[in-house]
């Protein structure tokens, strides 16, 4: 099975950081892969907290996200206590759903590149909805220069 193989953005506008916890670690003493899940979950509220929004309410009060599809490519260890960087930058934003880029980088180098596809959701209708105009435009603001 050939793997997915993803590419570094030329840029990622919104950076964080988060440090690894004991709840992190797997068997191996590393990060583990669900873990790392987390992580990015950690550093896209922490990016929609600076754009004034969050996953239940992208700015109008009604639509949300969920998530569609993710990969995670692994490029190297990270440990208890390191301070990952985790770079975050919008891809393609269509009507409904827009994907998110980011880049985790620990004690100098690249620990993971992945990607994830998000929708725009309705929970009250438990539907697909269209993404808010402004939050449309905030994202497209804070794409990759692609």
């Amino acid at each position: 099975m050939p793997r997915m193989k993803l590419a570094l953005e030329k840029e990622y506008p919104f950076t964080c950081e988060i440090q690894v916890r004991v709840g992190d670690l797997n068997y191996g003493g590393h990060v583990g892969n669900s873990e790392m899940v987390g992580i990015l979950h950690d550093a896209r509220v922490a990016l929609f907290r600076a754009m004034g929004v969050h996953e239940g309410d992208l700015g109008d009060g009604k639509t949300g996200i969920v998530m569609d599809d993710l990969i995670v490519n692994f490029r190297a260890e990270a440990f208890l206590g390191d301070i990952l960087t985790v770079g975050c930058a919008f891809g393609e934003v269509g009507e409904a759903g827009f994907r998110i880029h980011y880049h985790v980088t620990g004690a100098g180098k690249t620990v993971a590149v992945a990607e994830t596809g998000l929708v725009a959701f309705n929970y009250a209708s438990r539907s697909i909805a269209f993404l808010p105009s402004a939050f449309k435009e905030r994202a497209r603001a804070m794409g990759s220069g692609d």
